[in-house]
């Protein structure tokens, strides 16, 4: 052992949670903007080691803990960026923010290891040997396999636990192909096997030739019989050069006016917001379109009934202006508001929808919003919380109320969309209606709020969607990154952030449901039982 690593485990063995904590820090640079996957490899290989080598099981809590912190610290710096946009809150809070919910969230990288370790324990007796060969004898085929799939489903507890948080999966840095295994074992596995891989460097360190390999081996495998499963079933069975039972392409038009948040609600800046959609909007000719635009893209009222004071101008006039830049057979699907009445008249609670505006000015099917956005759309513990000064990020004195979840919009000539509004496109097997699957999903978004590194990574999560489901992605969002996302998750087509512009173009063809698809995360969790079995039966052999 070289003087080197003996500093390195010295290091290690008397500050192991402060360099799990760097060695999380590292390990998001994987993620989008800077997509530095093969140092969120090394680190995760380091962390491994680090719990591998752990004395006790709350040690292996805290490292896999403090692993967590740093992980999500970096990995959700975007949501500081979100309170700068609060007037009555300070923008110093949104650090406070961030950290807090890191601290709460690196719970589940913390049972991850917690677990791992605990099996570990009865395979070896790493922690009575010496330091050079503590190490060694810590990696092992069992303890990798328990990491990797209490990994998946610790993630999958994220998902929905306390209505769920599922931004940055680790999945989320698998890069091309790599994800293609998505459309098997969803985005929570594609976790396990970058786990995997990790894990086969860890035990490459180790010189535990044959194990790495075989642990190599199961993500390779994967991904290379995922891709040869996606390039057999693209390949359509043609008669007279076209393809049999193909549905009829959907002509779209994708807007991105390039409105900051900073001027989203400013009443005066309304009408100049409005031109910038319509300029960009108008036909080009008279072929008709399903015109796309983002989230909340204007601020009027299109539904009759509220009180007066609500209106800007009357609905019909709202209306008017919208089919003022539609062909005669346009549909238009766009983010608005709709109000909620008490039995008193007075407004009780909105919701966050997407209305259909049908070219003669007629309201057609709704979407709201079901997964709402905690302390941004929604004020938990109003009255402790409103009562120390806390308001939710959303302008607005009334907090917003979900909708019944997934549902497909049949829009006759335009198909049948399935609609997902801003992040709820992150949460994995949750954003289809499986008993009417539609010919692609639409996510309207407002990134504006997300700083530089949230669009990408929005971005990167709705490619998964598409993988898993097999579904073309169309995204719409004031400021970028909007895109049209095919259903082997390449984007097609895209406007970049901070740039105004539009996209004309066809919705991409659907696959047939994936597995995924069909059976949604109880595939990654089955995945990870698996895997756990694995685990259990390597570590009754080794003893």
């Amino acid at each position: 052992m070289t003087a080197t690593s003996s500093r390195i485990i010295a290091f290690a063995d008397r500050w192991p949670k402060l360099l799990a904590l760097l060695l999380g820090t590292v390990s998001a640079t994987g993620f989008a903007p800077l997509n530095l996957w093969p140092l969120t490899l090394l680190a995760f290989a380091g962390w491994m080691a680090l719990v591998a080598r752990s004395s006790k099981g709350r040690r292996a809590f805290g490292v896999g803990w403090a692993f967590g912190v740093g992980h999500f610290t970096i990995g959700l710096n975007w949501i500081a960026t979100a309170f700068t946009y609060q007037a009555a809150m300070p923008a110093w809070l949104g650090w406070v923010a961030v950290v807090l919910l890191s601290l709460y969230l690196a719970v589940y990288p913390a049972l991850a290891a917690w677990g791992a370790w605990a099996i570990q324990k009865f395979v070896a007796p790493a922690l009575r040997l010496p330091p050079g060969r503590a190490l060694r004898a810590g990696a092992t085929l069992s303890f990798i396999l328990a990491f990797a799939a209490l990994w998946t489903l610790t993630e999958w507890l994220r998902s929905w636990v306390f209505t769920g948080f599922a931004w940055n999966p680790l999945g989320a840095v698998a890069a091309g192909s790599f994800a293609s295994a998505a459309i098997w074992i969803g985005t929570y596995g594609l976790g396990a096997l970058i786990l995997l891989l990790a894990g086969a460097l860890l035990l490459l360190s180790a010189r535990r030739w044959k194990a790495a390999t075989l642990i190599a081996a199961l993500p390779i495998l994967f991904t290379a019989a995922a891709i040869a499963s996606v390039a057999s079933s693209n390949v359509g069975v043609a008669i007279n050069g076209k393809v049999r039972n193909a549905p009829p392409r959907i002509p779209i038009t994708v807007v991105q006016p390039n409105v900051g948040q900073q001027d989203k609600w400013e009443g005066g800046k309304a009408d100049a917001n409005f031109a910038k959609l319509a300029r960009l909007t108008a036909p080009k000719d008279d072929t008709p379109r399903l015109i796309l635009w983002p989230e909340a893209a204007i601020p009027d009222y299109l539904e009759t009934g509220y009180p007066a004071v609500y209106y800007d101008r009357s609905p019909a006039e709202a209306r008017g202006r919208l089919t003022g830049l539609m062909n005669a057979n346009d549909v238009m699907l766009l983010g608005a508001l709709k109000l909620e009445l008490g039995r008193d008249g007075n407004v009780v609670g909105a919701r966050n929808a997407v209305m259909t505006v049908h070219a003669d000015g007629t309201l057609g099917a709704r979407y709201d919003k079901a997964h709402l956005v905690p302390y941004g759309e929604y004020l938990p513990m109003r009255p402790i919380l409103s009562a120390i000064g806390l308001s939710r990020l959303a302008p607005g004195d009334v907090d917003f109320w979900p909708g019944p979840g997934p549902h497909t919009l049949d829009l006759g000539r335009f198909g049948k969309v399935g609609l997902q509004i801003c992040y709820e496109i992150i949460f994995s097997g949750q954003v289809v209606d499986r008993a009417h699957r539609p010919d692609f999903i639409f996510n309207p978004s407002n990134d504006a709020w997300f700083g530089r590194w949230g669009p990408p990574q929005h971005l990167a999560q709705a490619r998964l969607r598409a993988i898993e489901e097999g579904l073309p992605v169309v995204r719409a969002t004031p400021t970028g990154i909007s895109a049209v996302i095919d259903a082997d998750g390449r984007v097609l087509d895209s406007l970049p952030m901070h740039a105004a512009g539009r996209i004309d173009t066809f919705v991409p063809r659907a696959h047939a449901p994936t597995l995924f698809a069909r059976h949604g995360n109880a595939l990654p969790v089955g995945f990870a039982l698996l895997l756990l079995a694995a685990a259990i039966a390597f570590r009754r052999r080794g003893r």
